[in-house]
């Protein structure tokens, strides 16, 4: 498992919404430095905490473990590119694919 990937989505949904690591470690039950030690990758964070985290920043738990994953489903992702080059590629094919879905529904 890709815990500093998991991390930086965690970061980035919770500031997305204008949270501190106070606010959220509050929500979920944790220490604020409990937050900051995931946010880096330095800790982990046990399958309860990562679904309360889930829940508590409105994300879907792929979204959270989608740098974990070898494939996501959306074909290979070179393995040359740099976590974050990964995350943005995971991202847009991931959009892309949501997309073809749509695409493919009947219409009436």
């Amino acid at each position: 498992m890709d815990y500093v990937d998991l991390g930086r989505r965690i970061r980035k949904q919770r500031t997305s919404l204008g949270w501190t690591q106070e606010a959220l470690a509050e929500k979920i039950g944790v220490s604020t430095s409990f937050v900051g030690h995931v946010e880096r990758g330095s800790r982990k964070a046990s399958l309860e905490t990562i679904v309360a985290l889930s829940n508590s920043l409105g994300v879907s738990l792929d979204y959270l473990l989608a740098g974990s994953l070898n494939n996501s489903g959306l074909g290979p992702v070179p393995q040359n590119l740099n976590s974050n080059q990964r995350m943005a590629l995971q991202e847009i094919l991931s959009t892309i694919q949501g997309q073809l879905v749509d695409w493919n529904k009947p219409t009436e």
